[in-house]
């Protein structure tokens, strides 16, 4: 017999995604850019970076995602959580998402994604065709489940918001690990966004800083991602089979508002 249960629910997913910047504190002393100053070599920097990224056909990225939550009085908590994805474009995907609460996964073989939860032993497949980028906008819009680093399949096409971006400026150059990377900072919409990206022939995106600026607190998340071009896993990762003693669940469609 098989449940039915909401996706958000059974997976819900600390997306790991989100526009990629980081918003770093200058001295004083430093001129700081109008609100509406949109710099564009740092536009650019964000398109070659995109560019870059949409030639990589098979590749492991894993981001160290660190979160705040705002408590009615105004105390900051701090989360964790961390994510896999293995990528062969354009349709095999799978995704391993960690917390203190639960482990979540998600397979796509380029036929069929399955969503699965170890502890519970919980899945549910549904047949799809379609890139990458496709499947993970359907789930977003059918199933309100967000794929963490959604925005690595959307930077570098037509979709890219790069219009919407308010400010843009260039912060200079930081160390993320052993890598020096050109730092950039975005204003868009109700966030301040900050990302990292590798100097060099190989403009990989290494840290995201994401800044709510709609709560007064100004919570933050940050992501530290790490890049693994020539991944040893077989295509046999995207393709679901079903644990011994594992419940197939049906997944719910979000009700349209």
């Amino acid at each position: 017999m098989q449940r039915k249960i909401f996706v958000l629910g059974l997976l819900a997913i600390m997306s790991v995604a989100g526009p990629s910047s980081y918003a770093q504190t200058q001295p004083a002393s430093e001129a700081q850019p109008a609100a509406s100053a949109v710099n564009q070599g740092s536009i650019q920097a964000l398109k070659a970076m995109g560019a870059y990224l949409q030639t990589l056909k098979r590749f492991r990225v894993s981001n160290e995602l660190s979160a705040e939550r705002v408590l009615q009085d105004g105390q900051k908590l701090q989360h964790t959580a961390t994510a896999d994805l293995d990528v062969v474009r354009p349709h095999r995907l799978h995704v391993v998402m960690y917390s203190p609460r639960s482990t979540r996964e998600l397979f796509y073989d380029g036929k069929t994604v399955t969503l699965y939860t170890p502890l519970q032993k919980y899945y549910s497949s549904v047949e799809f065709a379609g890139t990458n980028g496709e499947l993970i906008d359907r789930l977003r819009v059918k199933y309100g489940m967000e794929v963490p680093l959604a925005d690595l399949f959307v930077w570098g096409t037509d979709a890219a918001p790069l219009d919407k971006i308010e400010s843009a400026m260039n912060a200079g150059q930081d160390f993320i690990g052993n890598d020096l990377c050109d730092h950039y900072a975005f204003r868009q919409g109700d966030i301040d966004w900050q990302i990292w990206i590798s100097a060099g022939g190989k403009p990989l995106p290494r840290k995201i800083v994401i800044t709510n600026r709609v709560d007064d607190a100004r919570p933050q998340s940050v992501s530290l991602l790490q890049w693994d071009l020539k991944p040893e896993f077989t295509d046999s990762v995207f393709t679901f089979v079903p644990p011994k003693g594992s419940t197939k669940i049906e997944i719910v469609p979000v009700k349209a508002k």
